[in-house]
C-alpha cells in the first residue's frame, strides 16, 4: 500500500526533527541528523542547511510493515506558503507538528486552513514536551477552540491491544451505528479500530499524540498508530492519470518533472497526453526516478500512489493533469508583493531573465515579467525572507549576484459597472473585429470567460483565439495598470476576412476591445487584505482596538476568554504587514497575531496610491483603447470614443 505524508509546522516546532526520526526508526537513514547540526537528511539543500530552515518540499521514502511512504517535509515559514500549498494537493494524509511550549501559532492556523480546504485527513503531534514550560493539555485546548472540536488525545488512549473509555466514548459520539451498537453491546475492538479509520479518512476526527523529537520519545508509538489508522486505494489497473506537484531542473539544465501516479501504470518511453493552454500535447517519458532526499534512482515503470519524477517533458507546468486526469490544480496562496530585479550593469540582462525564467519554472507563484518598455525584471514574492533566499539561491546556482528593490504592495484592478467593447484592427492586410461584453465578477473570481458568438459570425477557431489572448497574461487595468482581475467577459461576436486575417489581428482585435471597454466602465483598485486574529490580555485590548482602526482595518465583535481578549477581522496588508514586532514590543512578548491572506478588497487611499504610481494609460505600449480602421488601402485609428460608430458588426 502506498501513502503520502505531508508534515507541516510553524517555523521551529520541530518538524524536520520529527521527520528525521520516523526515517531513523524505519532504517531509511542510518544516523539522525540535526537541524542545528547541518546535517539533516531532508534539509539537504546548502541554503537550508546555513538558515536552518526548510525552503524547498523534499521527500523521502520509508517501509512500514506492509505500506510504503513517502514523507514530504514542507515549508514552515509563511514566505514558502506556494511551495507547501504545491504538495498538499497530492496528499494522502497530514501530520501537523505543534510546539508544547510555543502553542499554536501564526502559520499553523494558515496549514490547518489549507488542509480543510483539500479535505486531507490531519494528524497532530505535540512536540517538545521535554522543554521547560511544556503544557500538552494547554495546546490540545488551543486546538479544540482554533482548530477543531473532534481532535483526540491518542497519546495514552488508544494503545496496540487497548482502546481507552474516553477514546471508546468519543467515536461511539461521532457514528451513529457505532453509537447504537456501544448501547446495546458494548466495545469491540476491530470494529472500534475500523470505524476509527473510516472517520479519520472521512476528516470527521483528528488523533493527536505528543512527545519529543529531539529526545526521540513517543516518535516510535506514534508511527505505529499512523499505520493503524491510514489506508489507501489506488487502482492499478485503470489507464494511467497523474499529477504534476513540482518541476526541477538538475545540474545539467534537465528538466525533472515530479509526478504522483493516481492510477495505473507508467513505463518509460511511454508516450503522455498533456493540456498545454488550449492544445493537447503528446510527450514521450525517457527516464523515470524515485527520489528519496538529493539522491535518486532509476525504474523501468511505476504505479498508481507513488511518488516519482520524470524526464523526457519540456511543456508540461507545476498543477497539470496528466494522462486521463485532465484538471489542472488551482493554487490561492498568492503574493502580495512585488519588487524589481536589481542587477549589476557588467550583467547582461537578459541573461539573468533566462535564469529567472528557469526559477518560474519551480516556482510559478514568482510570476516573472520582462518589461520590454523598462528593460526591467519584476517578481512576485511572499514577503523579506523570500527575496533573501532568491538572492542567495541566484548566486549559488547561476553565479549571478542580484539584488531586489524594496518589496512593494501588489495592487489589483476590477470593474464597478458593464461595458461593451469593441475592437478593430485592419491595417493593411489585416483584418480582425471583436466585441466582449465585461460585467463586475465576484471578489476574489479572477477572470471569467463565456462564449455568446454564433459560428456564422465566427469560426470556432477565432473564438478560441480570442478566449486564449484574454488568457494568455495578465492584462492591465488604467488606473495603475495593476493586474486585471474579478471580470466577466462574454465573446459577443466578432468578425474574420478570408483574404486577410492572419497571426496576431485577433490578439490586436481582442486586446483593444477589452481596452475600450475598461475606458467606459467604472473602474475600482483592489488591495490585499489580511484576516487577523489577535490575542491580547484585556487591558491591551483598547491599544489594539485603536491601531487597527488607525490601519483602516474592519473589526469583528471582540470575545473574552478569562482575562483575554480575542480580535478578529480584516485589515489592509501594507498597514499591517509590520505590526508584529509593534505588537510584541507592547505586550512584552506575549500577545499573540496570526495574518491569513483573504483576498482583495477595495483600496483605502486610492488617490494617494494612483498618485504615486502615475500611470500613463496613452502611454502604454502593450496596449491601446484605440482601433485601426482601412480606407483607400491606407490603415488609421480611430479613438475609443469614436470607434463603436464605425464596428462592422453592428
Amino acid at each position: 500500500m502506498n501513502k503520502t505524508i505531508g508534515v507541516f509546522a510553524h517555523v521551529d516546532a520541530g518538524k524536520t526533527t520529527f521527520a528525521e526520526q520516523l526515517l531513523y526508526h524505519t532504517k531509511s537513514i542510518k544516523t539522525r541528523g540535526r537541524v542545528d547540526h547541518k546535517d539533516s537528511f531532508l534539509d539537504s539543500h546548502e541554503i537550508e542547511r546555513q538558515r536552518g530552515i526548510t525552503v524547498f518540499a523534499d521527500q523521502a521514502n520509508f517501509a512500514y510493515q506492509d505500506s510504503m511512504y513517502y514523507l514530504i517535509d514542507n515549508p514552515g515559514h509563511a514566505d514558502f506558503s506556494p511551495e507547501m500549498e504545491r504538495s498538499v494537493q497530492i496528499m494522502d494524509y497530514a501530520i501537523i507538528i505543534i510546539s508544547a511550549v510555543e502553542g499554536l501559532e501564526g502559520h499553523t492556523l494558515t496549514i490547518w486552513q489549507l488542509l480543510r480546504k483539500h479535505k486531507v485527513p490531519t494528524f497532530f503531534f505535540i512536540n517538545k514536551t521535554d522543554r521547560i514550560g511544556a503544557n500538552v493539555e494547554s495546546v490540545l485546548q488551543e486546538i479544540q477552540q482554533d482548530l477543531t472540536s473532534d481532535v483526540c488525545d491518542i497519546t495514552d488512549s488508544f494503545l496496540q491491544d487497548e482502546m481507552k473509555e474516553d477514546l471508546i466514548q468519543f467515536l461511539a459520539e461521532r457514528n451513529e451505528s457505532l453509537f447504537e451498537h456501544y448501547i446495546e453491546e458494548g466495545y469491540q475492538k476491530e470494529l472500534w479500530l475500523k470505524t476509527m479509520k473510516e472517520l479519520v479518512k472521512a476528516n470527521k476526527i483528528f488523533p493527536c499524540s505528543s512527545g519529543s523529537a529531539l529526545q526521540d520519545t513517543g516518535i516510535a508509538e506514534f508511527l505505529d498508530k499512523l499505520h493503524q489508522l491510514t489506508s489507501t486505494c489506488f487502482s492499478k489497473d485503470d489507464a494511467f492519470s497523474g499529477r504534476v506537484y513540482k518541476i526541477r531542473h538538475d545540474d545539467k539544465g534537465a528538466r525533472i518533472t515530479f509526478i504522483k501516479a493516481l492510477s495505473g501504470t507508467l513505463r518509460i518511453r511511454d508516450e503522455l497526453n498533456c493540456q498545454v493552454n488550449e492544445d493537447k500535447v503528446v510527450e514521450k517519458v525517457t527516464q523515470i526516478r524515485i527520489y528519496n532526499g538529493s539522491k535518486f534512482k532509476t525504474v523501468e515503470q511505476v504505479q498508481a500512489g507513488e511518488l516519482f519524477a520524470v524526464v523526457g517533458l519540456s511543456n508540461v507546468s507545476t498543477g497539470d493533469g496528466l494522462g486521463t486526469l485532465q484538471e489542472k490544480a488551482v493554487y490561492e496562496m498568492i503574493p502580495t508583493l512585488k519588487s524589481k530585479v536589481v542587477i549589476n550593469s557588467s550583467v547582461h540582462i537578459k541573461e539573468v531573465l533566462r535564469c529567472f525564467q528557469l526559477l518560474n519554472i519551480e516556482d510559478p507563484s514568482l510570476n516573472v515579467k520582462w518589461e520590454e518598455r523598462l528593460q526591467e525584471i519584476h517578481i512576485q514574492v511572499m514577503g523579506t525572507i523570500q527575496l533573501e533566499i532568491l538572492k542567495q539561491l541566484v548566486n549559488d546556482r547561476f553565479q549571478l549576484d542580484v539584488n531586489f528593490e524594496e518589496p512593494q504592495i501588489l495592487y489589483k484592478e476590477t470593474i464597478e459597472s458593464s461595458a461593451i467593447g469593441y475592437g478593430h484592427f485592419e491595417p493593411l492586410k489585416h483584418y480582425a473585429e471583436v466585441h466582449l461584453k465585461l460585467e463586475p465578477g465576484e471578489r476574489n473570481s479572477g477572470i471569467t470567460f463565456k462564449n455568446a458568438c454564433h459560428a456564422n459570425d465566427l469560426t470556432t477557431g477565432n473564438q478560441n483565439l480570442v478566449r486564449q489572448h484574454l488568457f494568455e497574461k495578465a492584462h492591465n487595468g488604467l488606473l495603475t495598470g495593476s493586474p486585471l482581475t474579478d471580470v466577466r467577459i462574454t465573446l459577443l461576436t466578432g468578425r474574420a476576412d478570408n483574404m486577410h486575417t492572419s497571426g496576431g489581428d485577433f490578439r490586436e482585435a481582442t486586446y483593444r476591445a477589452l481596452r475600450q471597454g475598461l475606458e467606459k466602465a467604472s473602474n475600482l483598485l483592489l488591495e490585499p487584505y489580511y484576516h487577523f486574529k489577535i490575542k491580547v490580555d484585556i487591558d491591551q485590548m483598547g491599544k489594539v482596538l485603536s491601531d487597527i482602526q488607525i490601519a483602516h482595518g474592519k473589526l469583528d465583535t471582540p470575545k473574552t476568554e478569562g482575562n483575554k481578549a480575542i480580535l478578529t477581522g480584516r485589515v489592509p496588508v501594507v498597514t499591517f504587514m509590520n505590526y508584529a514586532t509593534e505588537l510584541a514590543a507592547y505586550t512584552q512578548g506575549k500577545g499573540g497575531m496570526n495574518l491569513i491572506f483573504s483576498g482583495y478588497e477595495k483600496c483605502h487611499n486610492v488617490e494617494e496610491v494612483i498618485e504615486r504610481i502615475a500611470y500613463n494609460k496613452n502611454a502604454d505600449p502593450n496596449y491601446s483603447s484605440s482601433s485601426v480602421f482601412c480606407q483607400k488601402g491606407k490603415g488609421y485609428t480611430v479613438s475609443w470614443e469614436l470607434a463603436e460608430a464605425k464596428m462592422h458588426c453592428l
